[in-house]
């Protein structure tokens, strides 16, 4: 089964949920993953199942980074907020490394999300 994370920084939350109410089908075809916050509030404000893993600034995004490197994720949608300095900043930086280093497919803004999870499904 496809496997996709979700995660959002704090600021990108509204933003990623709704994304996940209108394209809802679409990821329900997914096995999905997501930070904690992230993971807690799609499962409280929508209908999908989600594993969650821990917040970001708690190891989250090095589980999902663990998770590419290990071949087990097929796509992010990581709704950053570039107009904050986040106190993670290297965690953030060594996930989008690791998707590039496996060629895992990410999406970092709401239009290339749309592509990533219409393209999976393909």
């Amino acid at each position: 089964m496809t496997r996709v994370a979700l995660i959002a920084h704090d600021e990108k939350k509204p933003d990623l949920i709704d994304f996940a109410r209108t394209h809802e089908d679409q990821l329900r075809r997914y096995e999905l993953i997501a930070t904690g916050t992230t993971g807690k509030r799609l499962t409280e404000e929508t209908d999908l199942e989600v594993e969650r893993k821990e917040s970001g600034p708690l190891g989250g995004d090095l589980m999902i980074g663990a998770e590419v490197a290990a071949g087990k994720l097929d796509g992010i949608v990581f709704l950053r907020d570039p107009l904050r300095a986040q106190p993670h900043e290297p965690d953030i930086s060594a996930l989008l490394r690791i998707c590039d280093v496996h060629d895992t497919a990410l999406a970092t803004n709401l239009a290339s999300a749309a592509f990533l999870i219409e393209g999976l499904a393909e």
